[in-house]
């Protein structure tokens, strides 16, 4: 897990004049289309060199405004459930449709057959009680599974192998189920694995081995495997050969299709966050300044994962003459994006731009405190930006009550 990202994010903005920059309100997400296009390439090279096929996983990035960008590249959507079925659904009705969730719900599920292809199940209970509708649709059906193998360091909370998890069917539950109903066998056309988080192709590569070990004796009753998300794979030095390697030596010894399901990657290093300074302050030893967005708010992952995301211009704390801690306006004490260095004091008026701001932000943020949500825009790969959507007061009171 990444507490510092030194990933160099910002090569987009050479085409970003000065009178663009001044022009845009804050805060406000910057869409990079260049750099989803460098992404799609990519994606779309590994497909096309091993015969996999890559999906969008809108939990990260689910911007449709910009779907037609990625439609070349990707062959269909992910979903965490109904709504983002739907979204990929009326969005790129051409492409597959998977969707897998923790636990279905009955009154959903019906209108979640119109939208899904790949309908995946966390447990053997949820597949006993849907899978039958699901195949009786025509929906190619699969079970997510727990190979027990933690290949993160850090925060248990994104580790879904990790003791205790609830996400994935370990062999033992697998068996239990299997021997009291053999015929759940039969309803599962693939299996589905999500492992890993923010990493290379070594930690892959590990799993598949977990997975082998586990649960080797289904894949050849298989359709289809799903490698699941977390993936960096358009990370500069991403080990592209590895998981080249690991998609064949599956597709090849199995006789499956291989699914992956990132999103980050498709979005990586893709957007931005510009802010301004609202005022500066000295606490003691500790110079401040307070921003006009929000860690708490427009960058949640910032205080969840933690990470401090890099920005435009500002070195590791000490590393320049001016360190400084960064925050927001919110009454949260820990509404803090990070301490940064500077070759001078911030001032107020002082406008700032944080990378790879285009993942687990529009989708993820939120109104506490009453905080607008930012402006979305896009920036093409002539450096013109253009506002996609803006929020004002109604979009926060609508979601606290009738308006």
């Amino acid at each position: 897990m990444r507490l510092a990202d030194t990933r160099p994010p910002f090569a987009g903005l050479a085409k970003l004049p000065e009178e663009a920059l001044a022009s845009l309100p804050t805060p406000c997400y910057l869409l990079d289309e260049s750099q989803l296009r460098r992404n799609g390439e990519i994606l779309l090279g590994v497909q096309q060199r091993t015969g996999c096929k890559i999906l969008l996983a809108q939990k990260a990035f689910s911007n449709f405004d910009l779907y037609p960008l990625l439609a070349p590249y990707l062959a269909g959507t992910e979903a965490s459930g109904l709504y983002e079925s739907r979204l990929g659904k009326e969005e790129l009705p051409d492409k597959e449709n998977h969707v897998f969730c923790a636990a279905f719900r009955a009154d959903e599920f019906d209108e979640l057959l119109c939208c899904a292809d790949h309908i995946v199940f966390n447990s053997p209970r949820q597949l006993k009680k849907f899978g039958p509708a699901a195949k009786a649709a025509g929906k190619s059906v699969g079970l997510r599974i727990n190979p027990e193998c933690s290949t993160q360091e850090g925060h248990a909370i994104y580790d879904p192998c990790a003791p205790g998890s609830r996400l994935g069917t370990t062999r033992a539950q697998w068996n239990a189920a299997a021997e009291k109903d053999p015929a759940l066998l039969s309803l599962l056309d693939g299996l589905h694995f999500h492992t890993l988080c923010e990493q290379d192709a070594d930690a892959l590569a590990a799993t598949l081995d977990a997975v082998e070990a586990r649960f080797g004796d289904l894949l050849p009753q298989m359709q289809w495997l799903n490698f699941g998300g977390g993936h960096h794979i358009t990370r500069p030095d991403y080990d592209l050969p590895t998981l080249e390697r690991c998609i064949t030596r599956m597709q090849q010894t199995y006789g499956v299709q291989v699914y992956l399901e990132p999103g980050e990657a498709w979005a990586l290093n893709a957007g931005y966050l510009v802010t301004t300074v609202l005022d500066t302050l000295q606490n003691g030893e500790t110079s401040l300044a307070i921003l006009d967005m929000s860690a708490a708010c427009h960058t949640p992952d910032v205080i969840e994962m933690p990470y401090r995301p890099p920005l435009l211009g500002a070195g590791e704390p000490g590393e320049k003459a001016c360190t400084i801690r960064l925050g927001g306006p919110t009454c949260l004490a820990g509404d803090v994006v990070g301490d940064y260095s500077f070759a001078a004091p911030l001032a107020e008026g002082d406008k700032l731009i944080f990378g790879d701001m285009a993942i687990y932000t529009t989708c993820k943020n939120n109104t506490f405190n009453g905080m607008p949500l930012p402006p979305i825009w896009a920036m093409d790969e002539t450096g013109s930006c253009r506002e996609l959507v803006k929020f004002g007061y109604e979009e926060f009171k609508g979601r606290l009550g009738r308006i």
